[in-house]
């Protein structure tokens, strides 16, 4: 029971976290990893973000269309296939990433001993 209750803990430490990113850089956690894992990989499809960011089709897919809204990612269609899609950071994508890299959010104490 005492890991239930440790897992709970964790839940709401990086809910909280979420709560200051999201206030302070205008994404959710999913958006920020998302662009975090485009600065890493330069260009993915949509299935290689899923699987990336540990997320359904259909969410990843949500994620993608909120970050591009945000002008923040752009599709690239495949070279090779036409019917293949890519997703690369834009220039305001890339700025956004390295501000939020150069900056230092607050980190709850419980997950700061995780991370």
């Amino acid at each position: 029971m005492e890991t239930l209750c440790r897992i709970r803990d964790i839940y709401r430490a990086i809910a909280e976290f979420e709560v200051k990113f999201m206030q302070e850089f205008d994404l959710s956690l999913n958006e920020g990893m998302l662009l975090c894992t485009l600065l890493n990989t330069p260009k993915l499809t949509s299935s290689e973000i899923a699987e990336a960011l540990g997320l359904s089709a259909s969410n990843a897919s949500k994620i993608i269309r909120s970050v591009e809204e945000k002008k923040l990612i752009t599709r690239l269609v495949g070279k090779a296939d036409k019917r293949q899609m890519h997703f690369a950071l834009t220039p305001e994508g890339k700025n956004r990433i390295t501000v939020i890299k150069n900056s230092i959010p607050e980190i709850p104490a419980l997950l700061q001993e995780i991370v």
